[in-house]
């Protein structure tokens, strides 16, 4: 009775609801004026990353959930009307990228593609594997992939362990590879749960999220935004976080001056995962060349937070703030509504935001007049 006892006065005091309805929930959510927030699609369990295919398809992988979908809204009135299921049973699919008619998935061991897909959505085709090599460890194994600007695929290989020194060099690392799979480079390393990157417009400098350690504190350590620049580069972990918090287990003799410190420092356990360089003309200027990040919010803090998208305002290639763009998913009661994953800018400069929460995409668009 005693241990039953100890385990419920550790369990954090705030709830995941059960998934309400969408449409109820998002007239809580809190926006900018003069924006506007609807669903664009629904009924997709789990929905995580998002790419943008040719004629306004949009793909959507999922985690524990196995499923890869694709929806298109053909009539144009912001709501997905067509919803096809490219594939299933898959491990652990979060990440998507597109291009040249071609859909790549990053499943935890592997990467594959799917040809001509936008002609065959109905009906698709058999997986054709890109690469198959890295390890099949779950703990953190799911995976987020994009295409750069020298076409090639990056993904992230992350931690096997909430802290730990992994025992193969791949383990927590940052890679890219070419589009068929040869090229294989590991180009950092030191980085604990990456589930976000992108270039920005001007520099082109690569900036990706990383998940901090849990157990030691409800505000420690941050979590990161850090920027990618020289290959072999090391980003702190196990060692050391935020750029300046030794382990207590693995500092070892390790100085935090020896790796990478972040760009930006984000709250302790707030989870940020999809980033996106805004790059269209929707929104007001303030907005062009800043960074939205969905923060999926904490699940182990005693008074939880993130549950929301956020804005890191860019001054001359760097970071110099951040602001709340989207919030209300976490209630005055600390009940979860909804947890945002990945954000998707469409060819008109709305934004799309998955929930994995809830299975939806919402969609995010600007109403009022530019000045």
């Amino acid at each position: 009775m005693l241990i039953i006892k100890v385990i419920l006065l550790l369990i954090p005091c705030f709830a995941f609801a059960q998934p309400g309805n969408p449409k109820d929930i998002i007239k809580q959510l809190k926006l900018p004026p003069e924006f506007t927030l609807s669903i664009f699609a629904d009924n997709l369990p789990n929905a995580r990353s998002l790419a943008l295919g040719d004629n306004g398809t949009v793909f959507v992988g999922t985690g524990t959930e196995g499923v890869v979908y694709a929806v298109q809204d053909t009539n144009n009135d912001g709501f997905a009307d067509k919803r096809h299921v490219i594939a299933t049973k898959l491990y652990m699919p979060n990440g998507v990228a597109y291009k040249d008619d071609t859909l790549y998935v990053a499943e935890v061991n592997r990467i594959i593609r799917f040809e001509h897909i936008t002609q065959q959505l109905a009906h698709p085709p058999k997986p054709v594997v890109v690469f198959d090599q890295f390890p099949s460890e779950q703990h953190h194994g799911w995976k987020y992939l994009r295409i750069g600007p020298d076409n090639k695929l990056y993904t992230s290989v992350g931690a096997p362990c909430n802290i730990c020194e992994p025992d193969k060099p791949m383990f927590s690392s940052l890679v890219r590879l070419n589009t068929d799979g040869s090229g294989f480079e590991l180009l950092a390393r030191g980085i604990r749960s990456s589930v976000g990157f992108d270039w920005h417009p001007e520099t082109k400098a690569l900036f990706f999220t990383d998940n901090g350690r849990d157990y030691l504190g409800d505000d420690l350590p941050p979590d990161e935004l850090n920027q990618w620049t020289t290959v072999d580069e090391h980003f702190g972990f196990p060692y050391c976080h935020g750029g300046d918090t030794p382990d207590p287990d693995y500092s070892f003799n390790k100085k935090c001056r020896q790796f990478t410190a972040p760009v930006w420092k984000f709250k302790a356990h707030i989870a940020p995962l999809g980033v996106h360089f805004y790059g269209g003309k929707q929104y007001p200027v303030d907005y062009h060349q800043q960074l939205f990040v969905a923060q999926h919010g904490s699940w182990n803090r005693s008074e939880p937070q993130g549950y929301r998208v956020a804005l890191v305002k860019f001054h001359q290639g760097k970071p110099v703030s951040e602001q709340v763009f989207i919030d209300g998913w976490l209630t005055k009661d600390n009940e979860v509504l909804g947890r945002p994953v990945d954000i998707l800018e469409l060819l008109d400069g709305s934004l799309l935001v998955s929930d994995d929460k809830l299975g939806v995409i919402y969609k995010v668009e600007y109403k009022g007049h530019h000045g």
